[in-house]
């Protein structure tokens, strides 16, 4: 049995430790916030001990993995001390996106992952979905031919203002790790962004991308929508036919070239996904699996060094976007020989 410790217990931090319980393979033995009140109140409706202290709930209990669901500024400034902390006692970590929001400090947890001989993971929770898996798996058959081109959208409503890159740091990590899922290594951007009516934050943004495979792509994103409508959709295309997906997992169809012919496929059909927190369960019951299987860290999927990997897109989108549009290399974390999956 894997035992489970979450630190940061509001409610994506509840979800977590909801499906941690859940799932047969692991226990969740203790969570930690710096809340004193709130933590006891959630120890009480999950029956495990509750800390304020990780130090001190890192020295009493028998802890294999720490689940990071903290939140702080661009939903990422309150990852870092907890997962190095984790790292630093041996335990393998599962962080919340972004990995983190300042790119030092996640170039450092990753580094340190590898150092610690621990694995580090992201909630990349978008690509942990049914219709992700069969997308990759036509992909991966040839079902698509040569990659050609990616579109993307991700959009909800979002009223924070709280940083002028907010929505890019906070949200995007899911879309562009989706991309890359699909369509490999991001190696240059161009990037505008403009502000809806009464907003101080860069909260749409329109993004050009080319892919170290010669593949093209487009990214359009906005914190400016009505939440009640469908947040993502994906389209990939190729020399042999395309792909669409509709909503996350939803329903995804495929179009054959030199075909009259349709792949559909629906929700009900593909695992019956009763709502967007399930794939949280989906993402954490794949992280407890591999764990499990003894997967080595460098072999996991979604990642530390995927969520990186996102990460170093995002800053090169910024600096895009304030170089008013100029084309931006992205800084590759392969330079140090390290391998994305």
């Amino acid at each position: 049995m894997i035992k489970v410790a979450v630190v940061g217990v509001n409610h994506i931090g509840k979800l977590h430790c909801r499906y941690y319980q859940e799932n047969p393979h692991a226990q969740l033995v203790a969570i930690c916030d710096l809340n004193k009140e709130l933590v006891e109140r959630v120890a009480l409706n999950f029956g495990v001990p509750a800390y304020s202290d990780l130090t001190h709930m890192l020295k009493q209990e028998e802890i294999d993995v720490v689940s990071v669901a903290t939140g702080g500024f661009e939903n990422g400034s309150h990852h870092y001390e907890p997962a190095m902390l984790a790292m630093e006692y041996g335990k393998d970590v599962l962080v919340e996106k972004p990995i983190s929001n300042n790119i030092t400090e996640a170039r450092e947890m990753v580094d340190y992952a590898e150092k610690q001989k621990v694995r580090l993971a992201c909630n990349l929770n978008h690509r942990f979905v049914p219709t992700a898996y069969k997308a990759k798996e036509w992909i991966d058959n040839g079902d698509l031919g040569t990659l050609l081109f990616i579109n993307m959208k991700l959009t909800i409503g979002n009223p924070n203002e709280s940083s002028p890159w907010i929505h890019m740091r906070a949200l995007h990590p899911h879309s562009i790790d989706v991309m890359r899922y699909f369509c490999g290594d991001i190696r240059r951007v161009q990037a505008f962004m403009t502000k809806a009516p009464g907003r101080s934050v860069w909260s749409t943004a329109s993004i050009n991308m080319e892919f170290a495979s010669g593949a093209v792509g487009h990214l359009t994103g906005s914190y400016d929508m009505d939440n009640g409508h469908p947040i993502e959709f994906c389209e990939v295309a190729g020399t042999e036919g395309r792909f669409i997906i509709n909503d996350v997992y939803n329903e995804m169809t495929l179009f054959p070239h030199k075909s009259s012919e349709m792949k559909v496929f629906k929700n009900s059909v593909l695992s019956g996904i009763n709502g967007f927190n399930e794939t949280f369960k989906n993402r954490i019951d794949t992280f407890i699996q591999e764990i499990k299987d003894g997967v080595y860290p460098d072999k996991m999927t979604g990642s530390g060094m995927d969520a990186l990997a996102a990460q170093e897109v995002i800053e090169a989108i910024i600096c895009s976007h304030i170089e008013n549009g100029k084309v931006i290399e992205v800084k590759s974390i392969k330079e140090k020989g390290k391998q994305l999956h």
